[in-house]
């Protein structure tokens, strides 16, 4: 056992300790100064020139850089240098020199005398004037991704020539170094993807923006688009023109991406500028062409149907450029396409008229006309197969009683049955002449009453009538649901006569009468308070949102109808709110 030194320790006794080696001292105390140095920048650039500069000072070199891998790994790119001559920007090849043999084959080389070894290239000490005694060289890798290496050039002193303990020391250092730089180009990565997300975020907004606002019930055009991704490539919109006509248009980018939604918010733009001075939608949609095709996006083109309609009347004009055929629902159960009577815009100049862009003129005579994209018939239901048109008109044939914001919700939830990811944006614009006609009972179609609850206008009161309405519910067979949402929509009109009507001071007395028919379940709160303004219980939109108003949203909501008649005398207030509900005992 003699040589074995006594105890546990049993280290080569020729072996360099690291914690007692003078020249390996300040080891630690380097690590420490270096992660403090490197934790305070996400700059790449600095991050490199910092630690280059500390590794150099610590192992006391007369000069250093520092070379990362470029071109998928096959240059070698002078990043930093630290001494008498800046060779910044100096390109190698991957495997070019002692610094290439280095990184190509992963292992540290010291080389004590640089005119004995072959690998040594000349050139730059040729180029610079500097001479090179001593080298020492190591591999920065993190992770098993090599990302360069670091060399050292002479060692200050009499004899200019590097030791085994400082390419030890250079082997750590590069690790950190490594280690830092990674992290540095993962916080760019993570930087410059939060810009890019920010910037599709603001980028949805302003596409969000460009869509209409929802209007009231009884306001004869409404529509809904739910994009396949982030951002879309079709786009709707409708507006009133002076005269009280409403123009309206749909839209189908070709293509996915940016692209396609930049296209689209130029078109939609268009749109909505030019339709109100161009009151012809053949004329129309032959100047967006023209402005579409001087500015073509890579073969891009874009499907649109635009169209003019009179709520007084029901007449309509109506044009399509290359879209899929609108669907009008008349009263009597039928349905009329309108085919495409041109190209899609921004391919060929096009003109209005016989020869270009023709406008189709007819009236809606109470029904409903239906603008889509092919997202719509081409959607995948819950069995795999796609809508397609026929089951589009089953679906608003099943659906005629209900409003048409109704029978675009019916579309759209057998759309979501399907568990599969739309691969298509979906867009639905409904144009309904019987919008302002609300499906009112009346002598003639007398119906069923299921409550009437007179009650004082006091918040204690207003239990009685949330348990009425829920009374009301569970006999006319709403699902649990349904009953609840609408316990708080009359319950929220109540609570505004309560706050409001009588504005809180004056016990006066209300009445609640709930009626059903014909799959509609219709609710009426009668008062005797002073008549409200209709303008100022209309919902608004949530930045518009004031104290007090989001009850009205609620209810609006909540309710398919929601309307103020007239009293018998003048005196008071009877609030109608109708749900049909119908197709939620169906279960659809």
């Amino acid at each position: 056992m003699s040589g074995i030194p006594p105890g546990d320790d049993r280290r080569d006794p020729d072996r360099i300790d690291r914690r007692k080696h003078p020249a390996l001292s300040g080891h630690l105390e380097l690590l420490s100064r270096m992660s403090g140095h490197l934790a305070v920048t996400l700059n790449i650039d600095d991050t490199i020139q910092k630690a280059l500069g500390l590794i150099v000072h610590f192992v006391k070199a007369e000069a250093g850089s520092m070379f990362l891998l470029e071109d998928n790994a096959t240059r070698l790119n002078c990043k930093a240098s630290v001494g008498p001559v800046n060779i910044n920007g100096l390109v190698l090849e991957a495997d070019e020199g002692i610094i290439g043999q280095c990184v190509t084959e992963n292992r540290s080389r010291m080389v004590r005398n640089v005119s004995e070894d072959p690998d040594f290239d000349q050139s730059v000490d040729e180029s610079t004037g500097f001479q090179t005694r001593s080298i020492l060289c190591a591999p920065m890798n993190a992770q098993d991704t090599r990302i360069g290496a670091i060399e050292l050039i002479n060692k200050q002193g009499s004899d200019g020539l590097f030791s085994e303990p400082d390419l030890l020391m250079l082997q750590t250092l590069a690790t950190a170094a490594a280690l830092a730089i990674r992290n540095a180009r993962m916080a760019e990565k993570l930087v410059a993807q939060e810009r890019v997300n920010r910037e599709i975020e603001l980028a949805i907004e302003m596409q969000r923006s460009l869509l209409p606002k929802p209007r009231a019930t009884t306001f004869p055009v409404c529509g809904i688009n739910l994009p396949a991704h982030e951002m879309s490539g079709d786009f709707y919109d409708y507006f009133e023109l002076e005269d009280g006509r409403i123009c309206f248009s749909l839209g189908d980018v070709s293509g996915k991406g940016m692209d396609a939604a930049l296209l689209m918010s130029k078109t939609a733009s268009l749109f909505h500028c030019l339709g109100k001075s161009i009151h012809e939608p053949g004329v129309l949609l032959a100047t967006i062409n023209k402005e579409l095709c001087e500015t073509a996006f890579n073969g891009m083109f874009v499907t649109m149907v635009c169209g003019i309609f009179n709520p007084e009347t029901g007449a309509t004009i109506l044009a399509n450029a290359g879209h899929e055929p609108p669907l009008l629902h008349a009263t009597d159960g039928s349905f009329r396409a309108f085919p495409a009577s041109s190209p899609p815009l921004g391919i060929l100049p096009l003109e209005a008229g016989i020869d270009g862009i023709i406008d189709e003129s007819f009236r809606l005579d109470g029904g409903t006309l239906y603008v889509f994209t092919d997202g719509v018939t081409e959607g995948t239901l819950g069995n795999g197969r796609c809508l397609e048109v026929e089951g589009f008109r089953d679906i608003i044939s099943a659906h005629a009683n209900a409003p048409a914001a109704g029978r675009i919700s019916a579309v759209i939830d057998r759309l979501r049955e399907s568990s599969q990811q739309r691969h298509d944006d979906i867009t639905l614009l409904a144009i309904d002449d019987n919008a302002n006609r609300p499906h009112r009972m009346s002598a003639d179609n007398p119906a069923k009453l299921l409550a009437r609850l007179k009650f004082r206008a006091h918040a204690e009161e207003l239990q009685h009538v949330r348990e009425a309405v829920r009374t009301a519910c569970e006999q006319s067979g709403c699902s649990p649901a349904l009953a609840q949402d609408l316990v708080i929509a009359v319950g929220e009109a109540a609570q505004n006569i309560v706050r409001h009507a009588y504005r809180g001071v004056d016990p006066g007395e209300a009445v609640l009468e709930i009626f059903l028919e014909n799959g509609i379940l219709e609710f009426r709160l009668l008062d005797s308070a002073p008549p409200v303004e209709q303008g100022k219980v209309q919902p608004v939109w949530p930045e518009d949102l004031k104290p007090g108003g989001l009850g009205v949203c609620l209810i609006h909501d909540i309710m398919d109808e929601v309307e103020y008649l007239d009293t018998p005398s003048g005196n008071g207030n009877i609030l109608r709110m109708a749900k049909f509900i119908e197709s939620d005992k169906n279960g659809t």
